[in-house]
């Protein structure tokens, strides 16, 4: 009889504490997964957000170069002209960055986009109708150099 006792009595200790065991493991995460199962952050999110915040200070520092700010908040400087001159020089020179990144990595050539003659001449889609062409040429090639780290990432 006590032997029974005994064995319920352990049996019941054992069962309660695989219940403890199952829902401490179970608040250590939240309901994104992002916690182990020791309830410490998961370290790849944590390098995630670190990324995000480096290249949201290196845009701020970027659109911040020569008193000329990001008013349009799309990460570009804001150097003044028409809407036009500018959305088509930084689509044209994004597109020309992003395809000239990605033939430089695929080559295996070091990361220079200087040295690239659609960088140098800064007029792809240009038209005179648009504006000043040196304008067109400024805001191309800060776009052909975003365009060119996100090609030569392998974005």
């Amino acid at each position: 009889m006590k032997l029974k006792k005994l064995g319920s009595g352990i049996l019941a200790l054992s069962f309660l504490g695989l219940m403890g065991l199952a829902s401490s493991t179970t608040q250590a995460q939240d309901r994104y997964g992002r916690y182990d199962q020791n309830g410490r952050y998961d370290q790849n999110q944590r390098e995630r957000q670190r990324q995000w915040e480096r290249e949201q200070r290196r845009q701020q520092r970027r659109s911040n170069r020569n008193g000329s700010y990001d008013r349009n908040g799309d990460g570009y400087s804001d150097y003044g002209g028409s809407y036009n001159l500018r959305q088509t020089a930084l689509n044209a020179g994004f597109n020309e960055g992003v395809k000239e990144g990605r033939k430089d990595r695929s080559r295996g050539e070091r990361f220079d986009f200087t040295d690239e003659s659609a960088f140098q001449n800064a007029t792809k889609d240009y038209s005179s109708r648009l504006g000043d062409r040196e304008l067109y040429r400024r805001y191309f090639r800060e776009a052909f150099d975003h365009g060119y780290r996100d090609g030569y990432a392998g974005y």
